[in-house]
């Protein structure tokens, strides 16, 4: 299988078409560093920010817009559940220098749910298409739109959403392809992204459930997808990109063989490089859950690395796993 299309968004022509996932406490600077070092991604996404709170966000010292120059193109993913701060987030945005605009019409957290905001805005289509209209008449950067596929029991009202986001002037719409009450357990149903393609014009990206180059080419074919975006695939295997970006693209990986604890040491040297002291650990321990899981016994590293009360303590405790057990390479 050979994929050769850019994805083109206004100005932007984005290659290889892979693009890492709006993660909470997991999509920040550190992350993003690493998985451009070890090569392959070609869209980078924000955690998740409250447009009312980022006018006021010190980009200097907030865990959440800390960003190194190589950062790019990175879209800055925003939640909200009126129109009302709308202008100014996009003030704060072209200050920031954004690549690109993100609005979160996905997320299915209570806490979002419950302020109207995330996947409970994406029912509402009335305030989506101002929210929208908003964004499109305030920036000539690309605004790009994540929603899932909504109500099992209303798979209509998913795509006049799908035709709601082209005709209010977006530039592309990723598809999560689970419900809105789906777990991550739930199998992804990218055959419903291929719906979705049939009924719009605009570039779709999909996401879920990709943790491997297979499963990356069976979204490519089953969704028809213009590119794909990854998540926990990219945390617990922050090389995925590229392994897929060689393998479907033939583009020749950036690094030599890596052994795995090479790539841990790394982002514990960036988390320290960027982050205050004190926001170092919480991170660790997050990206730590996911990473563990390349290993047979990596539940002991995930555990020991939790159990800690410093970074220097969990530093120390991962070394000593890592020298206990096989030196695993990428």
């Amino acid at each position: 299988m050979a994929l050769k299309s850019k994805l083109k968004l206004r100005n932007l022509e984005i290659w290889p078409p892979l693009a890492l996932a709006p993660m909470v406490g997991l999509s920040h600077t550190a992350l993003r560093s690493l998985i451009l070092e070890l090569g392959g991604v070609g869209l980078l996404f924000t955690e998740m920010l409250s447009a009312k709170r980022l006018p006021n966000e010190n980009a200097k010292v907030s865990p959440l817009l800390i960003r190194s120059p190589d950062e790019k193109p990175l879209f800055y993913q925003v939640f909200l559940h009126d129109s009302a701060p709308v202008i100014p987030a996009v003030e704060k945005l072209h200050h920031l220098q954004a690549e690109g605009i993100d609005l979160n019409l996905g997320c299915p957290a209570p806490k979002l749910r419950k302020a109207g905001a995330g996947c409970a805005l994406s029912s509402d289509h009335k305030t989506v298409m101002k929210i929208i209209a908003a964004f499109r008449k305030s920036t000539d950067l690309p605004v790009t739109v994540k929603i899932r596929l909504g109500n099992k029991n209303d798979r209509g009202k998913f795509i006049n959403l799908c035709r709601i986001i082209e005709d209010e002037g977006c530039d592309c719409v990723t598809i999560h392809a689970r419900f809105d009450d789906d777990k991550f357990c739930r199998k992804p149903r990218w055959e419903c992204i291929a719906t979705a393609k049939k009924h719009i014009n605009i570039p779709i990206i999909a996401n879920g459930g990709i943790f491997s180059v297979e499963d990356a080419r069976r979204c490519f074919e089953i969704s028809g997808a213009d590119a794909i975006m990854i998540g926990r695939g990219a945390a617990s295997r922050p090389w995925i990109f590229s392994e897929i970006s060689e393998t479907l693209f033939g583009i020749k990986r950036k690094s030599d063989i890596l052994l795995l604890r090479e790539i841990y040491n790394r982002f514990t040297s960036l988390l320290v490089l960027r982050f205050a002291r004190e926001r170092r650990l919480g991170r660790l321990k997050q990206f730590t859950h996911y990473f563990a899981e390349s290993y047979p016994f990596g539940h002991r590293l995930a555990s020991t690395v939790q159990n800690s009360n410093s970074m220097d303590e969990a530093i120390t405790r991962a070394e000593y796993f890592f020298d206990s057990n096989e030196q695993l390479s990428y």
